[in-house]
């Protein structure tokens, strides 16, 4: 089964306690929270009261994906808005090192994002201390764009990389995700998917979810 982190996004914010109740009851394993700050990337998306508001509904882990400037500067306000997981972009971070320490320290599980023109040999010295590595298969900053194929070729080189030294680091893949495109990234060795539109727009989201975690190696 491939775990599924369904992009909140994408969600109704105008009836948030439906589609969180639809999440909770539903096969994904974890809830992607995408943080914007309209520097880092060109949008601007929820911060820490919609998170913790989030948190307050949520049953599955929050997997919280911070696209902004200095993320090291937040760390304990993601942990208490009750982030499992605190992902922050390579691109954005002076002192990598200490970030991924930080959040450790914290309590919370560390995974570093990277940009598609970012090379997954950036990670080779720090890919040990990671719980995950998160790759953009889009350009970050908005919704519903169109899988970068290239992906494909980094994915297989990380999960190489990840292999070989026998971790147990996991690979997740954001943008673009649908069944197609899902079979591709879990094939090159993705082990979670993050989808928006493809969940939040269709018919039965609860199954577009069951599909995706229905894929496998």
């Amino acid at each position: 089964m491939t775990k599924v982190s369904p992009s909140l996004l994408s969600a109704n914010f105008g009836n948030l306690d439906q589609d969180l109740e639809m999440l909770n009851s539903s096969d994904a394993e974890l809830l992607h929270i995408d943080v914007m700050d309209g520097v880092f990337v060109p949008n601007i998306s929820f911060g820490f009261p919609v998170m913790q508001a989030i948190n307050k509904k949520a049953q599955k882990p929050l997997d919280v994906h911070l696209m902004i400037v200095d993320p090291g500067r937040y760390v304990s306000q993601v942990r208490d808005c009750g982030a499992a997981i605190m992902n922050v972009h390579y691109e954005a971070c002076t002192h990598l090192n200490r970030v991924v320490q930080q959040i450790h320290d914290a309590g919370m599980k560390a995974a570093v994002t990277l940009n598609p023109a970012t090379p997954v040999e950036m990670l080779e010295d720090i890919i040990e201390s990671l719980d995950m590595v998160l790759l953009m298969s889009v350009n970050p900053g908005f919704a519903a764009q169109k899988f970068i194929p290239s992906t494909l070729r980094k994915l297989v080189r990380l999960r190489k990389m990840i292999d070989s030294r026998g971790l147990k680091t996991e690979i997740e893949v954001d943008g673009g995700i649908n069944l197609e495109t899902g079979r591709a990234t879990v094939e090159a060795g993705a082990d979670i998917l993050v989808a928006g539109n493809f969940v939040f727009g269709a018919p039965d989201p609860a199954k577009a979810i069951s599909d995706l975690a229905s894929l496998s190696r």
